[in-house]
């Protein structure tokens, strides 16, 4: 483990821009200089003998005679400024004999001998030593310049290692078995010798696989942290450039100045930006990204013994790396941080609340059990909206009330309270909403509600809120179904109502999710009737290989597949109608409710629909 005063310093940034803009005000000064002097150049002034001045003013011509040493200014009566000039000799006596001083104004400024040396000094030296120093200013632009030029193939990472930016395992709440993972890396860093001596080899590679806002990055730093050791962090668009062999250039800088500072680690983050499949068609041989890759390839294998450097890079996508790269010997372990369950986001909330004046009546426990699904990202999200909304409130402390507001306009938008709805249009949204809410309510595998609202939220009309009671883990065919048939709830509902002549387009959303839902469960989870446990999932990795693949299946199995897929659509909508018909006056108190009140919680909902019934023909047999 390197001492503390042996850790390298913080790169800092270059003097390129200061240079760049010291070189442009040069400029401008030069020119300036060079306008100024033209304005003040006096112009060709007309010299004349000193008897023919005086003569000439004696007989009214001219308003006043400067008289600078043994020069004299004469400024013609009607000017402003001076149009003659006349001199003596040099250290000769002006003489001014038989000068009318009535017929003209006499002005003289006596200049002594020293003064007038240092002002001539001044004069022919202090042009030139402006116009020195502005090109002096300018060489320095121009060299700053060419330095930026010379550095196009150098690495951008930054380089992480001070106490200020340490963060460690216990700074990160959550993710206990990525960090049971990612101790072993503590260890490799911290201790490289007790696995050398018994052969063992470093590992060369992590590899950190989650969907976005799992906290990949902070747990890449939290590892530098935890073994004491230089991070350096990049992410993986920052290689490419327009030009070929300049992201290849900074790999092998960036390679380079790891060594020099190992044990330490490497961090690329988003690595599928230039670590996907090649060959795929796109920018032939020598496309600058297959260069990119083809130099961490090489670097990654050509690290030698002894050598502590160990890279982390993150990505969501990982089924579009390269093979290459995830063979043993370059990314040898694989690190899956996963979506937090109730217990971390709970862990996770407290974190992010920590430094927040939180009322005694906020229940981040009960939060926790509706955020499911929610990243880390999404739960820090919620928190800094709740602290916004009661500041916005004029609250000194974060009320409950806040928090389920943040927490309702995280998850499906903020209210449009400010959206003008007729009379009909509120109806037509209440009957709907009701829908939804009483087939999701009664049949058996459903979500139970959470809340209804006929309040237009993001860019819906109104809101019905399922959440499971529970994390889940796998989602069984029946519930699937359940969740067809409570998705078309709102249409059915409007077709009791108004006629199957006067639907709306409220449900344009309802139908697409559901028939997503029903084209899924039958390509991707083998739950169809004919096709059951098969599945035809199409390669959406690379746009590439969408267009040149051809799928795996023949016409007439997608012609099946289609089939199933309109079977479990009428199937939905026939279980929704079913139990709809039986339950109309629900159906009624529940919208009466809604047009009244606009926003319904589970409690009420649950007290207005006791006593609703499953409808026979609904059930799943």
């Amino acid at each position: 483990m390197p001492k503390k005063s042996d850790k390298p310093n913080i790169l800092k940034p270059n003097n390129n821009s200061s240079m760049k803009n010291a070189g442009f005000i040069a400029l401008i000064v030069l020119f300036g200089l060079i306008l100024y002097s033209a304005l003040n150049q006096p112009s060709n002034l007309q010299t004349i003998p000193i008897t023919t001045a005086i003569d000439n003013a004696n007989k009214g011509e001219y308003s006043t005679f400067k008289i600078n040493g043994n020069e004299v200014d004469i400024t013609k009566k009607g000017q402003n400024h001076a149009t003659l000039k006349t001199y003596e000799e040099p250290n000769a006596t002006l003489k001014t004999e038989g000068l009318n001083y009535s017929k003209v104004q006499v002005m003289a400024t006596p200049i002594t001998s020293s003064s007038s040396v240092w002002l001539g000094i001044f004069e022919t030296v202090g042009p030139v030593i402006a116009i020195g120093v502005i090109l002096y200013l300018m060489m320095k632009s121009a060299q700053g310049q060419g330095n930026q030029a010379l550095s196009f193939g150098k690495s951008r990472a930054r380089l992480y290692g001070n106490d200020k930016d340490r963060i460690n395992f216990t700074d990160i709440a959550g993710s206990d078995e990525a960090k049971q993972d990612l101790q072993e890396v503590v260890e490799f860093l911290k201790f490289p010798k007790k696995f050398s001596t018994l052969g063992a080899k470093i590992p060369k590679g992590v590899l950190l696989v989650g969907p976005p806002g799992t906290g990949k990055t902070m747990l890449s730093r939290a590892v530098a942290g935890e073994a004491n050791v230089p991070f350096f962090s990049i992410s993986g668009s920052e290689f490419v450039e327009m030009f070929v062999g300049v992201g290849a250039s900074r790999v092998r800088d960036l390679f380079a100045k790891a060594k020099k500072n190992s044990p330490c680690i490497i961090f690329i983050d988003e690595i599928d930006a230039v670590g996907r499949k090649r060959g795929s068609g796109m920018g032939g041989g020598h496309d600058e990204r297959e260069q990119t890759l083809n130099q961490i390839l090489v670097e990654m294998d050509g690290f030698e013994q002894g050598q502590s450097v160990i890279v982390l890079a993150a990505t969501n996508r990982v089924d579009v790396l390269d093979p290459a790269l995830l063979r043993p010997g370059r990314f040898d372990r694989r690190v899956n941080i996963g979506l937090p369950d109730r217990k971390d986001r709970e862990a996770i909330l407290k974190v992010h609340f920590i430094k927040k004046p939180l009322a005694k009546d906020v229940d981040l426990d009960a939060l926790a059990a509706k955020t499911a699904g929610s990243s880390g990202a999404d739960l820090a999200n919620i928190a800094n909206e709740s602290a916004i909304i009661a500041a916005r409130n004029n609250h000194t402390q974060i009320s409950q009330e806040d928090v389920t507001e943040a927490f309702e306009r995280v998850a499906i938008g903020p209210e449009r309270k400010s959206k003008v709805m007729t009379d009909l249009d509120k109806k037509t949204t209440a009957y709907h909403e009701a829908g939804h809410a009483i087939v999701g309510q009664v049949l058996p595998d459903s979500d139970p509600v959470h809340k209804v609202t006929i309040i237009p939220r993001g860019g819906t009309g109104g809101v019905t809120w399922f959440i499971p009671p529970e994390d889940r883990v796998f989602i069984s065919l029946v519930q699937f179904k359940d969740m067809l048939a409570r998705g078309l709830g709102g249409r059915i509902a409007e077709e009791l109502i108004f006629g199957g002549d006067h639907i709306t387009t409220g449900a344009s959303s309802d139908l697409q999710a559901a028939a997503e839902l029903a084209r899924d469960m039958i390509v991707n989870q083998g739950m169809g009737k004919k096709l059951r446990n098969q599945v035809f999932k199409l390669d959406d990795g690379m746009m590439m290989d969408r267009l040149m693949h051809e799928r795996e299946y023949s016409d007439e199995t997608a012609k099946v597949i289609d089939e199933e897929v309109e079977a479990l659509i009428t199937e939905a909508a026939y279980r929704a109608k079913e139990v709809l018909k039986i339950n109309t006056n629900y159906l009624e108190k529940l919208k009466d409710k809604l047009i009244e009140k606009e926003t319904i919680d589970s409690k009420e909902v649950a007290v207005i629909l006791e006593g609703a019934k499953m409808a026979k023909n609904a059930r799943l047999y």
